[in-house]
């Protein structure tokens, strides 16, 4: 069986053989090769915490009076508050077909444009910038580009973290061609230690960059006036806007060396991601990078364009059906009444939305504010995703109807009245669409748990209850696809350059064997020779502005920043329930600098406290020379279920980029005041509850089903009786279990068991500092232990071996440790990556690794020398 993964927006093909999930060999997406997340994703397949059956006000239900509930309480605010009072929030992880129901039920029957996703965290900054540029959202270029580009330019992107199939052909064209690779990003990343030039921008840098660049092509005679003049327009306003003094905080001599590679060699391709997109100016940004590929015509031929990287799995197949509050359907425009028009008679819907409606951040703060009534939440956790996640689960909380479609318990979940058990990944029949607009199958080849069912089938239900049965009579998805295809050519006669048309012809079984295909149909890259979207077929320019650097605030002086992490997946749904990704990084921190942390007074192992003007959050600090001082990062993924007192996405504020409405993660305000570690403790169960208080908990998957809690807390811990009772309540302890602890108090340890039927449950360590707790594996062999009557003090009372230094797994696919790869280093006198892979198998399977590997060699080779 062939499918498609479902993380980025790579788009890789998998195959599924019984139990074995592998990369597609003859997908032109990855052509076999898969990251770590991809390579693990048989490990996700455990439906043992899925949702299974529909519950309402926190009782299981029927699937019929669920969805009539749904429908009743949506047509019910409409028919009192009119169609803007409710709203639908859905999710990149749609395929095609959820998006296409969901769009076409809310603008065109419903009547009212407030449908958004959570791709306006991640791309509507590039979906309003190709708009500008080119007239539609399109993605002039293909993969094959960086195969054959001499340089890349990897803006706001860690690519070798997040798109890392992408990223080793980026590593392939530089072995191959000589290809240089330039990495423009504040931090210094695994993306970074692997390129040829890592320009460290200052926050918001970026369109300065571009800028000045714009001016060098034209100071040296670079520009492409053939193709400006025939193909652009505005570009004497544009260039007029630019300054080369624009101010970027770069090292004067690094930054000429980019302008003189950027303007001697033809064949770039410029790679952007959420650095770009998730910024105030982020549309900016993504016009001033298209802006210096005009200007040089350097777009639409083999190894050179600008190159969007798409964070979700399907976040182009929603752009594809209007799946933004700002969009219509197959790249119609609201500000267009003959498109208006068109989908109205497509779609006979008299009722069509005339207008955009709210985007996210204002879908929730109407949420709040009571003008919206019903909401329902598909396929996504924005009460812990979304900017000030405490302002939004308020929001939700005090709505007065929420409907919730998902395939897991989460935070969001927890506030809805109705919830809607969905099918998930390899349970979904439909397709997607990657970054390059190539459109692949995901096919099911396994039956959903319980009484789960498709996105498209749920809210085709809904439709049909609130009386659009005729308009929503889709028997399949192939049904929808046909439809959603059809429509793509309706009256277009070449107006838009998004059209299948020709695949609305397609029988079941044609669907069924649909091979990648990409749009418009057999075409790999566009505007070589023109021909843009646009009333006189000519690209525009636009002129930006480059924001003036930050101003200091003494209350709030620190920038921190947010981002991803290599091995896990947005809200850690999946990902973090595998034990394997959680090996590399297992709790979430501050990284911050060896100067910043040294003034505050914290060493390795304490925590910090982060406030911003809307929530704070305590972690550990990870202190590392990657990160420039006064400046911290944080990943976004962590919540409520995975860290006791971190989650990062309620540090973040409501700033959006004015045209695309999408939010600036990567830019927020922050203080920073050291803590000391009072204490550390490791928490093993076979639970999972996730426990709150003056301390700071992270839970990480063990095998065997159990979980570990890593500890650390900034009060001291109570005393005798109360450190036990204390102790007790965390580990989950019932009245009738039997407790065994014991308090060496010449090493400050504490030790408690808890005995259940003859089993040990839980086990709770507690020391002053980290290296004097027990390893993991100390810990699961003591719940492999006998548990006689007789033995069980024995079981805590001998010595358990303290952990020592940390040692996390680097290489996840090989089981590689960090300790392992620096002896290897030093011991064999390595002086690559090729090296390391050849002596330990390290980034010899993924490759997702490589960037950390090059950071461990430049850190080697910095201490030896010093």
């Amino acid at each position: 069986m062939n499918s498609t993964c479902p993380y980025c927006g790579v788009g890789c093909g998998v195959t599924v053989n019984g139990g074995a999930i592998a990369g597609d060999a003859a997908h032109p997406a990855n052509f076999g090769k898969l990251c770590v997340k991809g390579s693990a994703l048989a490990q996700t397949l455990d439906d043992s915490a899925r949702l299974t059956t529909p519950i309402i006000g926190g009782a299981s239900a029927s699937w019929d009076d669920a969805l009539n509930l749904v429908a009743q309480r949506f047509s019910e605010a409409i028919a009192q508050y009119g169609p803007e009072s409710v709203a639908i929030y859905g999710s990149g992880q749609f395929l095609t077909e959820d998006y296409y129901v969901a769009n076409k039920l809310m603008k065109g029957f419903i009547g009212a444009a407030n449908i958004d996703t959570n791709s306006r965290l991640c791309m509507a900054s590039t979906v309003a910038g190709h708009t500008r540029a080119f007239g539609e959202d399109v993605v002039p270029g293909c993969y094959e580009d960086i195969d054959e580009a001499d340089l890349l330019v990897f803006v706001g992107a860690n690519a070798a973290w997040c798109h890392p199939v992408l990223f080793e052909r980026a590593q392939a064209a530089r072995i191959a061609r000589g290809a240089k690779i330039v990495v423009i990003d504040p931090r210094h990343t695994a993306t970074a230690a692997l390129a040829d030039l890592h320009l460290p921008i200052r926050p918001e840098g970026d369109v300065a960059l571009f800028q000045r660049l714009l001016a060098a092509l034209c100071e040296r005679g670079k520009l492409d006036n053939g193709f400006i003049a025939a193909h652009t327009s505005g570009f004497a306003e544009t260039l007029a806007a630019a300054h080369d003094d624009a101010e970027t905080g770069l090292d004067p001599a690094a930054l000429q060396t980019f302008l003189n590679w950027f303007c001697d060699t033809e064949r770039t391709v410029t790679l952007f991601s959420q650095g770009v997109n998730q910024s105030a100016c982020g549309s900016d940004k993504v016009n001033a990078i298209t802006n210096v590929h005009l200007a040089t015509g350097r777009i639409g031929r083999p190894g050179m364009g600008p190159f969007s990287l798409t964070g979700q799995p399907n976040a182009m197949g929603g752009r594809e059906v209007g799946g933004l509050a700002n969009q219509l359907a197959a790249h119609l425009r609201f500000e267009t009444e003959s498109d208006r028009a068109l989908l109205r008679d497509f779609w006979n819907a008299p009722r069509l939305a005339e207008k955009p409606g709210l985007k996210a951040v204002d879908m929730f703060d109407a949420v709040l504010n009571g003008r919206i009534k019903a909401i329902w939440i598909a396929a996504t956790n924005p009460a812990e995703s979304l900017p000030r996640a405490s302002r939004v689960r308020a929001a939700l909380e005090a709505c007065p109807f929420v409907a919730v479609s998902d395939c897991w318990p989460t935070a969001t979940t927890h506030l809805a009245n109705v919830v809607l058990p969905a099918a998930g990944w390899g349970e979904k029949d439909g397709t997607v669409t990657n970054s390059e607009r190539r459109i692949s199958r995901q096919r099911p080849f396994r039956a959903a748990p319980g009484m789960a069912r498709p996105d498209w089938w749920i809210f085709t239900e809904v439709a049909h209850r609130m009386g659009f049965q005729e308009a929503f009579s889709y028997a399949s998805p192939a049904d929808i696809f046909r439809e959603h295809a059809a429509l793509s050519g309706f009256r277009n006669q070449g107006a838009r350059l998004f059209n299948i048309a020709p695949l609305a012809a397609m029988t079941d079984e044609e669907y069924d064997a649909l091979l990648p295909v990409q749009w418009p149909l057999n075409r790999k890259r566009l505007f070589a020779e023109g021909g843009f979207p646009t009333p006189d077929g000519k690209a525009r320019f636009v002129p930006v502005t480059a924001p003036a650097p930050a101003k200091r605030d003494a209350s709030f002086p620190f920038t921190m920043n947010t981002g991803r992490l290599r091995d896990q997946w947005h809200m850690m749904t999946r990902t973090g329930f595998v034990p394997s990704l959680m090996t590399s990084a297992d709790e979430a921190n501050f990284e911050i600098s060896p100067a910043d942390a040294a003034q505050l007074g914290v060493v390795e192992g304490d925590l910090l406290r982060v406030t911003t003007r809307h929530g704070r959050s305590v972690l550990p600090a990870a202190i590392t020379k990657a990160q420039r001082p006064g400046e911290i990062f944080a990943a976004m993924h962590w919540t409520s279920a995975h860290s006791g007192a971190g989650n990062v996405n309620q540090l973040t504020g409501p700033l959006c980029d004015k045209l695309s409405g999408q939010p600036a993660l990567k830019h927020e305000r922050a203080a920073v005041e050291g803590l000391q570690a009072a204490w550390h403790g490791i928490l093993q169960s076979r639970a999972g509850t996730m426990p709150h208080g003056q301390f700071h908990a992270a839970r990480v998957p063990v095998a065997g089903g159990m979980h570990r809690l890593r500890l650390s807390g900034w009060k001291p811990l109570p005393r005798d009786a109360a450190l036990s009772d204390w102790a007790a309540r965390l580990c989950g302890a019932d009245a009738d279990d039997e407790r065994v602890e014991f308090y060496d108090s010449a090493r400050k340890i504490y030790r408690l068991g808890i005995f259940r039927h003859f089993r040990l449950v839980a086990c709770l360590f507690i020391a002053p500092a980290r290296p004097a707790l027990p390893d993991g594996a100390a810990l699961s062999a003591l719940f492999a232990a006998p548990v006689q009557q007789a033995n069980r003090a024995a079981i805590l009372r001998g010595k358990i071996g303290d952990s020592g230094p940390r040692d996390r797994v680097v290489c996840v696919c090989h089981n590689v440790t960090e300790r392992a790869i620096t002896g290897a280093i030093k011991a064999q006198r390595l002086a690559s990556v090729a090296a390391i892979g050849a002596a330990c198998k390290a980034g010899t399977n993924c490759g997702s690794c490589k960037g950390e590997l090059a950071q461990l060699l430049t850190q080697l080779t910095s201490e030896l020398v010093s």
